[in-house]
This record gives structure tokens, sequence and C-alpha cells, in this order.
């Protein structure tokens, strides 16, 4: 039996060993082509926008947005037809090119910005894997192989990665690119990061399909401005309370659906979100419903002093405690470390659960329900504190909402919330604390770094999530050690990582 050798094997060369040339009219042809089709979809849908003038209702038309989604495909389809044909290295380098003359120099219009930096990011990605693996095309087998080789590699690096973002975190806000803007995306990550964690333990650890997370963030949002309202507690002393009341929201939650499973516990959950929202909407008299509650105090320095110029009486100002000139900034900064303690606490508390007897029955549900069963654990228990622990997590990231917004709503606590949230646990890589960093960084971060474009920041969020689901499936990070190995072993993909 004879084998193929490299010539025939590898899609850049002929029988005779010679890379053959690039068939230029068949891949203009081909990248002409899509671009068509892009014209076709592009003129009824990005092209024409309806606008309200003294008249009536007007249509506006954006030609300019038309011809950059055209060149956008055009020259995508381009890149990707030489890298098929051995051109990858050159693709690659053009790619760069764009990307950093569309970050560096001044565009006429944010469309042609987005045009150059999106697509030749995605473009010069795409040919540095191809040239690194030295495969114009992958297989789904080969793409997970690599990647779950790759997510090993970060999972076994995030020992280090982790304390070295912790640090980046903690000294951000003294950096001179810190500014209210910068300070605000970044309390928005850390809030979702938070809340990613949270529904980690429910999601990634036990296994359990939980479309109402956004409940537990309303009853922690609402649990502290009803307090605050009613009763004139400060934010340090709700704070647990409303993380209390999440959790036994949580239990309440667990009780009914713990006969259920698959789909039939993930729809009860969704009930359970959109039963929460509905009472916050007519329970008007305790709730405010649709108009929410306005004027929830915001937090105060430990009780000690508070970040307005003039403080009520008995406190003190906070820029007279320290010294300092008084800046509406304070408060902002304080909320950043604020967020980022309590999402640091949900990850240790998550990190060392994982190594308990409590975290390894969770595992064991993930994985076989049955056969968790038969090893003695109470499946029941299991739920409830997996139920209670992650509300009691969403509780925290309500009640901080709450005060960092100073007003909410139900229309706050939608089902979109929920979808994002879980968005973020599955394509992160379910069980994966990393996973959700990155998940979120994309999933958040990426429309926010498209405000400018607000007709564009849905369709850089739903790009973003097609790729990601393309290329990989499980998640970006989907790989998870075991939590313990005998004798001492490693894991399969460890080992191929390490080779």
């Amino acid at each position: 039996m004879t084998t193929p050798s490299h010539a025939q094997s590898h899609p850049h060369y002929h029988i005779n060993g010679k890379r053959p040339g690039v068939n230029w009219a068949a891949t203009i042809k081909d990248a002409g082509l899509a671009a068509f089709v892009a014209l076709l979809l592009t003129v009824p849908l990005v092209g024409l926008r309806t606008v309200d003038r003294p008249t009536g209702l007007g249509i506006e038309a954006r030609p300019e947005e038309v011809i950059a989604s055209i060149l956008l495909v055009f020259f995508g389809r381009l890149g990707l037809g030489l890298i098929r044909q051995g051109m990858a290295l050159p693709v690659l380098i053009l790619a760069l090119v764009c990307a950093g003359v569309g970050l560096v120099l001044p565009m006429p219009t944010q469309v042609l910005r987005l045009v150059l930096v999106l697509g030749g990011g995605v473009i010069a990605l795409r040919a540095a894997m191809t040239v690194a693996t030295g495969r114009s095309k992958l297989s789904q087998a080969d793409r997970d192989k690599r990647m779950d080789r790759i997510a090993a590699k970060v999972q076994h690096a995030s020992r280090y990665i982790g304390p070295v973002a912790v640090a980046f975190a903690v000294v951000l806000p003294f950096t001179p690119l810190a500014d209210r803007m910068l300070l605000d995306i970044g309390i928005l990550l850390l809030t979702y990061i938070m809340l990613g964690w949270g529904l980690n333990i429910v999601v990634g650890l036990a296994g359990l399909l939980d479309l109402g997370y956004v409940a537990f963030y309303a009853v922690g949002a609402y649990s502290y401005a009803l307090l605050a309202h009613y009763f004139g507690l400060s934010f340090w002393l709700c704070l647990p309370l409303a993380g209390l009341l999440a959790a036994c929201s949580g239990v309440l939650l667990g009780f009914p659906v713990l006969r259920l499973r698959g789909d039939y516990f993930a729809i009860v959950t969704l009930g359970f979100g959109e039963i929460i929202r509905i009472i916050l909407v007519n329970w008007y008299q305790f709730t405010g419903g649709p108009n929410g509650i306005s004027g929830i105090p915001r937090p105060s320095f430990f009780g000690i002093a508070d970040f307005s110029r003039t403080p009520a009486e008995g406190m003190a100002a906070f820029h007279e405690l320290f010294g300092l000139e008084f800046s509406p900034l304070h408060r902002i900064v304080f909320l950043y470390y604020l967020i980022l303690a309590l999402a640091l606490v949900v990850n240790l508390f998550t990190l060392r659960v994982r190594k308990l007897p409590l975290g390894r029955a969770w595992e064991a549900l993930r994985e076989d329900d049955i056969a968790c069963a038969s090893l003695g654990i109470n499946r029941t228990n299991m739920k409830l504190a997996a139920f209670a622990i992650a509300a009691m997590f969403g509780g925290f990231a309500g009640s901080f909402f709450a005060t960092r917004q100073g007003f909410i709503s139900p229309e706050s606590f939608t089902f979109i919330e929920s979808a994002i949230i879980l968005a973020i646990v599955v394509l992160g890589g379910m069980g994966s604390q990393i996973g959700v960093v990155v998940a979120t960084l994309l999933v958040i971060g990426l429309p926010e770094a498209f405000r400018e474009l607000a007709d564009y920041r849905m369709l850089a969020f739903g790009a973003g999530m097609v790729v990601i689901m393309l290329w990989r499936p499980r998640g970006l990070l989907a790989h998870r050690d075991p939590t313990i190995l005998l004798h001492g072993g490693k894991t399969p993909a460890a080992t191929g990582a390490a080779k």
C-alpha cells in the first residue's frame, strides 16, 4: 500500500510538485458574483432608510454604505480565493496594512473605517492560520483538535494570565487612557463577567440550562431599590440582603423544576423569568410598574464619606477626607473597583468550590444524571445549591446595577438579557472561567467598540456570533480539565498540547 506524497496531498501543488499559477479570472469572477449578491441584499436592507420629515415619512438613500458593503464582500472573497491558491502570505501582509490604515489614518466616513478594520482583521486572521498550518482549508474535526489544544494551553496559562489581567484592571483608572467613557465600558464589561461567572455555576458546572437568570438579576436590583426607598437602608446593608433574597428566589425556582430535564427544564426557567418581569410591571403600588423606581441612593465610601461636593450632615466629603480636588470621576472610579472586587469574589469562589465535594458533585451531575444518582449523590440538594448560589451572585450584580444606574424599570430585565448572559457562557466554553471573560469582550465589547455606528452595532454583534458558532460550535475555550486526576496523571488534551 503506497502513501500519497506531499505534492499529491497538499492542495497547492500539482502532481509534478510545482505550484500552479493563480487563476485570476476564476478568482475575480467568484468575488464579483459574491459582490453582486451583496448588492442585491444591501440595497433594500442598508441602502434605504426611512426618516421623519415635516411633510411625513420619507426614504433616504445611503449609497456610500452600499458601496462599502460591496467592497468589503468583494475584497474579502478575493482574499479567501487567493489564500486557497497558495497566496496566504501576501494576503496576510495586505490585510494587516488595510487594518492598520483604518485604525491610524483619518477616514471620510466611519463606514469606510469599519470596512478596513473589520474586513482586514478577519482576512488577516484567516491568512495567518493558513500560514501557520500550511493548509488552506481545515475540516471541522481538524479544527476542533487544534482549538482543543489551544484551549488547553490557554487554560493552563490562565494561572499566569489571570494575575496579569487583574493587575491591569487595578491600574487602569490611573492610566492616561482612563476617561469617563472607558470606565463606564469597564464597569459594563465587569458586570456581565460577574453575571457570566454566576450563571456558569448552573450551566457550566451543574449542566442545567437556565433561560431565566435575569430574574435573579431583577430580584437583586429591586430588593436594593425597595429596601433603600422604604426603609432608608444603605447600600452596604442592602447588598447582602439582596443576595439573600435572590438566593431564596433561586430555591423557590428550584423546587418545582427538579423533576424536569432538558428542554422542559429550560422552558420552565424561561417562564419564571417572564413571571418576575410581569409582576414588576403589574404591581404598580409596590414596584412602580412600568415607570420603575428612580432616585436610588448611590453607595458611600464604606459609610465613612460621600462622593458629593456637599454631603449630608454627619457625613464627610470624599475629596476633603483624602485632600483631593473634587471630581465627579471619583464615584465612577469607586464603582469600578467595587464591581471588580465583586467579580473577583465570584471567580475565587467558583475556582475554590470546584475542588470541594459540592463542585465535584455538580460536575458529576453535569456528565451523567443517572450515574450521579447511583453513586448516592442527592441530586435535589445539588440542584438547589447550584440555583441558590448562582442566584445569590446574580442578586449581588443586580444590587450593583441599581446603585450604578440610580433608576431601574422592568425594561432592564427582559429575556434578551438572559440570552446575552447565556450566550457569554456558551460561546466562552461552558465551565471555563477565562472563556467567560473572552466571550464578554466579544459579545459586549464588540458592539461598544462600534457605538459610533449606531445602525451597525447589532450587525457587528450578529457577525461576531455567527463567526464564533461556525468556527467553534462548542465554545471558544471549551476544554475542561478534570477536577481530580488519578496518580497525578495528565489529561490527553494537556499531553497533546505539550507535544
